[in-house]
């Protein structure tokens, strides 16, 4: 279907977006709260989603789609999504379920496309922008290790109106920096 590689940890696979998760996807897309910090709205139904997905779930879609599951059952609990916007740099973009918050779900899918993009692609630079009013997002990106580089003001016209952006990035060194840092302070085994 896809030459998106299979991204996997103990507890986590990442694999492409399929139109088959609409379902799962919906009950993420159609929560108010979550979506109050994307550019559109809500989704109101399930076929809406599958719609939404039927370009990203393909081999051309110009956002690599990685949906998170649990290793060894296969409903998406979200997805990393990334896009290459010039060589060697890329923009990534991610959502996750509000039952699977709080497990550091977010932060191990998010490194596993930050190892596949950085270590196995030689990326050199990935960025994110994200609400200046989103303190999960933006929380999570400085745990990463991303470094806020910008503000930018009326950046997106959104469902809630005009709104700014911040933008954060980081790079190859800062994230092995990061990873080394993630394995010392792990228990040993």
């Amino acid at each position: 279907m896809s030459g998106l590689p299979v991204l996997q940890s103990d507890r986590l696979t990442l694999r492409q977006v399929r139109v088959s998760d609409a379902e799962a996807l919906f009950e993420i897309l159609s929560d108010d709260a979550l979506m109050t910090w994307w550019a559109f709205g809500p989704h109101r139904s399930v076929e809406e989603t599958r719609t939404m997905l039927e370009p990203v779930a393909g081999d051309d879609a110009s956002w690599r789609s990685w949906a998170i599951t649990r290793t060894g059952e296969d409903v998406a609990l979200g997805w990393v999504n990334a896009h290459q916007r010039r060589a060697n740099v890329s923009e990534i973009g991610y959502i996750l379920a509000r039952p699977a918050w709080g497990q550091g779900i977010a932060r191990e899918a998010v490194g596993l496309v930050l190892d596949q993009l950085f270590l196995a692609e030689g990326q050199r630079r990935v960025f994110a922008d994200t609400d200046p009013d989103n303190r999960f997002s933006i929380g999570l990106l400085e745990k990463m290790g991303f470094q806020l580089e910008g503000h930018l003001r009326a950046e997106w016209e959104t469902h809630i109106g005009v709104r700014d952006t911040l933008l954060f990035g980081l790079l190859r060194d800062e994230w092995l920096a990061v990873r080394q840092a993630d394995r010392a302070a792990a228990p040993s085994a």
